[in-house]
């Protein structure tokens, strides 16, 4: 069957816009896999089902290392022009969905909120459709379509999948995260940093504990702490360029067990999150400085637990460009709006650290819809029309890149 047509949105030049078949096939597929979420390093099944729908279609998809994820190039490599790789995560979030529709989560505390169950369908269909348009002799060079677990874990699980070779060949690299903020058949754009770098800080603090009445005996550990919690966002704030956006917010504080105790031992845990991709690099240099002087001011021993998570996603402004030329070609240059850097942290990231590549917004709100939505929610849903733009992008930027 035939998965082409030859409609004209922007452009008369590229081939590969989607069939109404295979329209309804992506759909389906994406609420199949919206029923069915798993959890980081556990994507058995969407990686089964991927594999399967790869393999009929006359492709070689093969399984990474850890037994989830994938990749599978479409057309031939020559071994000289690098390819282009579109990704796409694959794992849901351990929260439960509460929308009431046909294709609700069926598992317990689990949905995909985040709207990688349509990052992968849109990788997917751009794969059926390119491998059919090299099998007509259309597609100039090789491309490779990555399916990568574990985005929500960090330090994220693209770093893994980069360890395990995903990249070689690969010169460019772009994807798709959901925006609930921007129109359906619209894209968000932005050359430079997108998202923010986001870590994991974990402190302990010990002390020899002793009696409330007597804290000039020993370590007033519960004072300490409050010491650090408010102190060391204070004096990060005064030793980086205020522009760099470094934040350190707490999500637990723990001590003491009793109202006359002082403790013997306490506990903070938050996340430290950036804008400059510079500063992230000096960030656990920092904190640790800034921890251990208000610890030892107030005669503390403590350790300091920095959990490196994902630095800025940084758009390469060529690759950018590419998007943008892409959804010019598929629907006009009105389909196509500036977007902002997001606080967000995202593992695409770590690929940027090899090759260039950017990272667009797509529209998955209903337009006319003025209700706040946002990510990871239990009632993030999306307008399954953004799976056809997102296709079509991907087909057209995988085209253009080709042939530039």
């Amino acid at each position: 069957m035939n998965q082409l047509t030859s409609r004209e949105p922007g452009s008369a030049t590229l081939p590969g816009t989607l069939s109404a078949p295979l329209r309804a096939e992506l759909i389906a597929f994406r609420r199949d896999v919206h029923m069915h979420p798993e959890l980081g390093n556990q994507e058995f099944r969407t990686t089964a089902a991927l594999k399967a729908r790869l393999e009929a279609a006359g492709l070689a998809p093969k399984v990474l290392p850890a037994g989830t994820g994938l990749i599978c190039d479409i057309g031939t490599w020559d071994g000289r022009r690098p390819m282009l790789a579109l990704r796409a995560d694959l794992d849901a979030l351990p929260i439960p969905d509460v929308k009431t529709v046909p294709y609700r989560s069926t598992v317990p505390n689990r949905a995909h909120a985040c709207g990688h169950d349509v990052h992968t369908t849109t990788v997917l269909g751009a794969g059926l459709v390119l491998a059919e348009l090299d099998r007509e002799g259309l597609l100039p060079n090789a491309v490779r379509l990555l399916f990568q677990p574990a985005e929500e874990v960090l330090p994220g699980g693209a770093a893994e999948a980069v360890a395990a070779g995903v990249l070689d060949g690969v010169g460019r690299i772009i994807a798709l995260h959901c925006d609930p903020r921007v129109d359906a058949g619209k894209i968000g754009l932005r050359a430079g940093p997108i998202t923010s770098a986001c870590d994991r800080l974990e402190i302990t603090l010990d002390g020899p504990g002793g009696h409330t009445a007597r804290p000039h005996l020993t370590t007033d550990l519960v004072t300490a702490a409050a010491r650090i919690a408010t102190d060391v966002p204070a004096v990060l704030a005064r030793r980086v360029d205020a522009r760099s956006g470094l934040s350190v917010t707490w999500g637990r504080i723990e001590s003491g067990h009793a109202p006359n105790v002082i403790p013997q031992h306490a506990e903070l845990s938050g996340t430290v999150r950036c804008l400059d991709l510079r500063t992230w690099r000096e960030a656990p240099d920092l904190v640790h400085a800034a921890v251990d002087e208000i610890a030892t001011l107030h005669r503390a021993k403590s350790t300091v637990n920095y959990v490196r998570g994902v630095p800025p996603v940084v758009n390469d402004p060529v690759v950018t460009e590419l998007l943008r030329d892409a959804m010019t070609a598929r629907l006009g240059p009105l389909a196509i709006e500036d977007t902002e850097q997001s606080l967000g942290g995202e593992d695409f990231s770590w690929y940027l650290e090899h090759v260039p590549g950017a990272m667009a917004r797509l529209g998955v709100r209903t337009p006319g819809d003025t209700r706040v939505r946002d990510l990871h929610a239990g009632d993030f849903d999306v307008d399954e029309r953004c799976i056809e733009t997102a296709v079509e992008l991907f087909t057209a930027a995988a085209l253009i890149d080709a042939t530039a």
